[in-house]
């Protein structure tokens, strides 16, 4: 799972491009909601109990922040229109499940189809989910508590900026290395202290290949070492097919 501690005070990151970000949810909110916001009854507690946990961490670490929200919103949205994070709030019964969450910022897949469903369902299209990381994943979530979170990285390459990607599906990326951009996600996972519902978070960056390649000689080598060992389903799902001889010939 590439899990690592997560320092308290480093839950949530802000940069430069933040209030255009925050303006982006605020317009997909607007304009797209269902797309965007998917909730259950079943998650509203958890739900307020993160919105409090965020406003207890803005005033610890970022006190010049506003912390000010929208009457009458679902708290998951009031959460997200605070940070540049997605939020999504798992409640464990019979098994965990997605209860509540705002995504503005999807990577190809689509909320509504996930909200109620388990963390095997989430990821099933996932390759060797089911046969290499159900069984830790589910066991990870049962053994988190409050007292100690976790942060983990994800990438792709895509040949668009765009920060909103519901299309599901993983075409090989266009073009060449200069219309490529790769795609990060910061995830981090913990649990709240009362309602011990799970708060995944979701923190997306997108830089140009070609500005990565200029400004770090190992980022090639490196991206086709990812590529050239990803096994053949990875590529597949990823969209990545063939994608490291295209690289080699333009290179």
């Amino acid at each position: 799972m590439g899990l690592r501690p997560l320092d308290p005070s480093k839950w949530l990151e802000f940069d430069e491009h933040c209030e255009e970000e925050l303006s982006l949810k605020a317009q997909l909110i607007e304009s797209d909601y269902d797309a965007v916001v998917a909730t259950n009854p079943e998650g509203d507690e958890a739900s307020k109990e993160l919105l409090r946990e965020l406003k207890s961490f803005l005033h610890d670490y970022y006190p010049g922040r506003s912390t000010e929200t929208v009457a009458g919103e679902h708290p998951v949205v009031q959460a997200s229109r605070l940070a540049q994070e997605d939020f999504c709030v798992l409640v464990k019964e019979d098994t965990w499940r997605l209860r509540a969450a705002c995504v503005c910022f999807p990577s190809r897949w689509d909320l509504a189809s996930k909200i109620g469903t388990t963390l095997d369902d989430i990821h099933s299209p996932v390759p060797l989910y089911d046969q290499e990381l159900a069984r830790p994943t589910n066991a990870f979530f049962d053994r988190l508590k409050p007292d100690k979170s976790f942060w983990r990285l994800n990438w792709t390459l895509l040949d668009s900026p765009v920060l909103h990607q519901r299309v599901e599906a993983r075409e090989t990326p266009r073009g060449d290395l200069s219309q490529w951009f790769f795609r990060v996600e910061r995830q981090t996972l913990r649990q709240l202290p009362i309602t011990r519902a799970t708060v995944f978070t979701i923190r997306t960056y997108v830089t140009s290949a070609s500005s990565l390649r200029e400004n770090d000689d190992e980022f090639v080598p490196a991206l086709l070492h990812a590529l050239d060992t990803a096994p053949a389903s990875v590529q597949r799902y990823k969209g990545w097919t063939g994608v490291a001889a295209r690289l080699r010939d333009e290179l």
